[in-house]
């Protein structure tokens, strides 16, 4: 799909466009290109790196059907002095296709995106980096340690947001010496879970180089969000309770069932999460029954709602009882949060009726007995981030209580404050530049919680626009940072237990947003399945929230201040402030 910059754009006939693939895409078109050494201030290219050759109607992007006529490029370069080497692939559009647009793609899990490709339905130029420890390889969790108790500062700043900047700002220098052309350049980011992160880590720490990004379910807070995937081993570690998966399951969707005509239209989905937090008590659910056949069960691994790194499969017995008060107790604990000793909190939860994915135990085969079961995915940033012991996963929680949970947050988020914690929440340099930033987030999410977005939000609100009142920081902030909930919606896709909407057009009105200056208000999503697969509906943005008008079509997007409150933490449990 190709998306039109306007009048002035379609005027505009540059050499560029007049020049086939055959012209541009050659070794020395690529090295005559490359900026001066010097002129990046700290990179030094390598010419000797560079590779050009022409890729004729291939598929690109992830799971496009669309096939594109591309050059494909390689090159190198060194940190000045560090003696290392970094490479990066290109794909530039056939002339005729070049829309004046770079394009960055996000990763997920511990990985950078590998598909250069992915920009070339819009016109644009992409690219992947190997971060200079071969990330086109290596997961940055397989290097992050040297050894025991050493940690890889180059792979870990390259990683956080340093390779992605650098890819950028060498690309888009690259990408008009490759055409030979002076237009501005438009840069878009756009990413998911891990590559949330990695966009926000673009726009605070290189936001003059983005025109646009689009950042989804971002895994802020890296200390917090990592320990917080073994708070629900820990709350049935601490309760000496492990329930069947079939009884957690049981407890959710008796949850969405119930929370469901909450926001005013029963369609099996939970508009209003907040609704559902405020008036629903999970106590109701005791002595349900529930029943779940004999299967193979995924746990969810860090960054996806599906199979993924991280993630663990095991057996599962057929499972028959009733839902029971212990039960109701993990599930409630691990709704709250996790607070320390005292009562203080430490971090926010997965809002009510989300799947409780990271509580899933473990059938002992031997024992026939429910067993613990650690998720990897944050076992092992304890192990190797905290502890620095290249080890995969905790072995126990034997003497861990919530105080242990908070020391490994304060701890990670300390160590890595200015690489990975991506919490900063001063955007000026983006806003100032002109850039437009849509965030959105899954509000049944299981993996990243849903509030963690809201949180950020609100501290680039508080930091930017602390002197103005609500309406008018409001009305300054969504000019160029709007964030969405999306109802039901699981991490980075649609939800399974829930049957509800999902932003199918973002880079389109990202797009149009910087190009054509059409703010958008609203955010289009459509519907997948259930009954009411295939109906369009628009967005309401934060902090306005949804209430349909009796099971019709149309809902109202309203101002709900106690909902706003259920949705807004201080974490006290730390002694400086966690933006």
């Amino acid at each position: 799909m190709r998306f039109s910059r306007g009048a002035a754009v379609a005027a505009l006939a540059t050499a560029a466009n007049a020049k086939s693939l055959s012209d541009v895409c050659t070794v020395s078109n690529v090295r005559a290109a490359l900026p001066a050494n010097g002129t990046l201030l700290g990179m030094d290219m390598i010419p000797s790196a560079v590779t050009a050759g022409a890729v004729y109607n291939a598929s690109a992007g992830m799971g496009s059907t669309e096939t594109y006529t591309y050059c494909n490029v390689t090159v190198a370069y060194t940190h000045t002095g560090k003696g290392d080497k970094v490479v990066i692939k290109y794909a530039f559009p056939k002339p005729s296709d070049f829309n004046s647009r770079f394009y960055v793609a996000g990763g997920g899990g511990f990985s950078l995106s590998s598909d250069a490709t992915g920009g070339l339905e819009y016109g644009a130029v992409g690219g992947a980096t190997d971060a200079g420890y071969d990330a086109f390889s290596n997961s940055y969790d397989e290097v992050v340690l040297y050894g025991n108790g050493s940690i890889n500062w180059d792979a870990t700043y390259m990683f956080a947001y340093q390779a992605l900047g650098e890819m950028t700002k060498l690309g888009k220098v690259l990408t008009q010496g490759f055409y030979g052309t002076e237009d501005k350049v438009y840069t878009y980011y756009e990413g998911c879970s891990d590559g949330g992160r990695e966009g926000m880590s673009q726009v605070q720490r290189w936001g003059e180089e983005y025109d646009g990004a689009i950042t989804g379910a971002p895994a802020f807070r890296f200390g917090q969000q990592q320990v917080h995937h073994v708070y629900s081993s820990a709350v049935e570690h601490t309760q000496d309770y492990y329930p069947p998966p079939c009884e957690l399951d049981k407890i959710v969707n008796a949850t969405i069932a119930a929370c469901d005509p909450l926001d005013g239209r029963t369609d099996g989905v939970i508009s209003r999460t907040d609704l559902c937090k405020l008036r629903f008590n999970l106590t109701s659910i005791i002595g349900e029954s529930y029943h779940c056949a004999a299967e193979t069960s995924t746990s969810l691994g860090f960054g996806f709602s599906k199979r993924a790194e991280g993630s663990t499969t095991s057996y599962q017995p057929e499972q028959n009882g009733t839902v029971t008060a212990e039960g109701v107790a993990v599930a409630q604990a691990i709704y709250d949060g996790l607070h320390n000793s005292n009562g203080e909190r430490a971090y926010l939860s997965w809002q009510i009726g989300s799947e409780l994915s990271d509580a899933t135990t473990e059938y002992n085969n031997d024992t026939g007995k429910w067993e613990l079961s650690i998720p990897s995915t944050g076992g092992e940033y304890v192990t190797k981030f905290v502890q620095l012991l290249n080890i995969d996963n905790l072995s126990d929680l034997n003497g861990v209580t919530y105080d242990t949970l908070v020391d490994w947050m304060n701890i990670g988020m300390v160590r890595y404050m200015d690489s990975l914690q991506t919490t900063y929440p001063d955007l000026t340099t983006f806003k100032t530049s002109g850039g437009k930033l849509l965030h959105y987030h899954g509000e049944s999410d299981p993996s990243i919680p849903a509030a963690s977005s809201v949180h950020y939000w609100q501290a680039v609100r508080s930091v930017m626009y602390g002197n103005l009142t609500q309406e008018e920081s409001l009305e300054a902030l969504e000019d160029w940072y709007q964030f969405y909930l999306i109802p039901g919606a699981a991490h980075c896709g649609s939800n399974t237990l829930q049957p509800g909407p999902y932003p199918q057009n973002n880079m389109e009105t990202i797009i149009n947003w910087v190009e054509n200056g059409v703010k958008p208000s609203r955010l289009n999503a459509t519907v997948s399945s259930g009954t009411y697969a295939g109906e369009t509906q628009m967005l309401c943005q934060w902090p306005t929230r949804p209430l349909w008008k009796g099971n019709s079509s149309s809902f109202s997007c309203v101002n709900d201040q106690e909902s706003i409150d259920s949705w807004t933490y201080s974490f006290d449990a730390f002694k400086i402030p966690v933006y």
